[in-house]
């Protein structure tokens, strides 16, 4: 009855149900916990280079990077986060009072829309004009009350996220001190052959790196050099609509030029053609090249998945998790496609290790 097999059958057990309970109580830090591994993964080069220029002050060169993290990450993202509800509350306000109305610019664009083009949009039977204003205003004001109750809902919180905050900042210095360590720790404690924890670890980095490092940083300068354009040609609410282009950025293939392509046709149906021009020009030839030039550069080739598994991780994650889930659909497909990579090589070799 005491047998070794008993024995390790509830040693695993208990393990498993110790386990579950460890992630159901750092449940409510979710996010935190997630930003700060991130955030460390992304900043341990920085603080390794740091503490070689100070050898033996491992506390110092911690503290000196999470320092520089404040100042070039967190900060300025906070600062646009009160900006943007803010933006978000007079955009609201905008549109309830009438000032913004999506339904009149459509019907601007109708009216000046060509005979054909009306003609082509009855042909595929795409509804009564009428009907298509109606929704777009009812679905702008639905829009609104929803980015108005997120706003409420951000500022009634402003506690929780305050205590996330800290914990994240918490987590990131001990991740940033210590990582090296903690990640030998892992790779010896999982139950699989040394060349495929390695590799499994490495991929789990890599892309991390590679979706804040790269994905963020792109979308970041399409979402502002947007803005910056709307913010020139008087477009209301620019603030906000570099937002939702930095997001939209993340998505491969459609990205931004889902917000600056209606306002460029906008621009066109109303005979604005200098506004339409620079709003095209930017929109192609400066937003729409930046993934190709920045990417690459700040990514690597050989890290990017193929686009329609990025787009499909992407916005199956958010639709999951959220915000966060713009870095943990992308990382799950990774090590989907590394665990079968490596099972695949594992059959050829006969049951043998990988060669990674």
């Amino acid at each position: 009855m005491n047998s070794p097999q008993l024995q390790r059958g509830v040693f695993l057990a208990l393990l498993a149900v110790v386990t579950a309970a460890f992630i159901w109580v750092l449940l409510p830090f979710f996010g935190a916990v997630l930003w700060g591994v991130a955030l460390a993964i992304l900043f341990t080069p920085l603080y390794k280079r740091l503490l070689r220029k100070m050898p033996g002050r491992k506390n110092l060169a911690a503290l000196a990077t999470l320092a520089i993290c404040l100042v070039i990450v967190i900060l300025p993202l906070a600062m646009i986060g009160v900006s943007l509800v803010q933006e978000i509350a007079l955009v609201t306000q905008s549109i309830r009072s009438g000032e913004l109305n999506f339904a009149a610019y459509f019907q601007q664009i109708l009216d000046a829309a060509p005979r054909w083009a009306i003609n082509l949009i009855e042909r595929f039977n795409l509804g009564d004009m009428e009907a298509w204003q109606k929704r777009i205003s009812e679905g702008a004001a639905q829009g609104g009350q929803v980015v108005a109750n997120q706003a409420l809902s951000i500022g009634q919180n402003t506690f929780d996220f305050l205590v996330s905050f800290f914990v994240m900042l918490y987590l990131l210095y001990f991740l940033v001190r210590d990582g090296s360590a903690l990640s030998k720790t892992v790779r010896d404690a999982l139950p699989l052959a040394k060349p495929h924890t390695h590799y499994l670890l490495n991929k789990f980095t890599t892309v991390i790196r590679a979706t804040v490092k790269g994905n963020v940083a792109v979308a970041v300068v399409q979402g502002t050099i947007g803005g910056i354009a709307f913010w020139f040609l008087d477009v209301q609410g620019a603030l906000l609509w570099a937002v939702l282009m930095a997001f939209l950025s993340l998505l491969p293939a459609v990205g931004a030029a889902l917000i600056w392509g209606p306002v460029a046709i906008y621009f066109l149906a109303t005979g604005q053609f200098l506004q339409a021009g620079i709003l095209i020009f930017v929109g192609v030839f400066v937003i729409g090249l930046v993934d190709n030039i920045l990417r690459p550069i700040l990514v690597g080739k050989d890290t990017q998945m193929p686009d329609y598994i990025v787009l499909m991780s992407t916005i199956g994650g958010m639709a999951l998790f959220g915000i966060n889930g713009f870095v943990i659909g992308p990382v799950i497909a990774a090590l989907f496609m590394a665990t079968w990579d490596l099972f695949a090589i594992s059959n050829e070799t006969d049951g043998g290790g990988p060669q990674v």
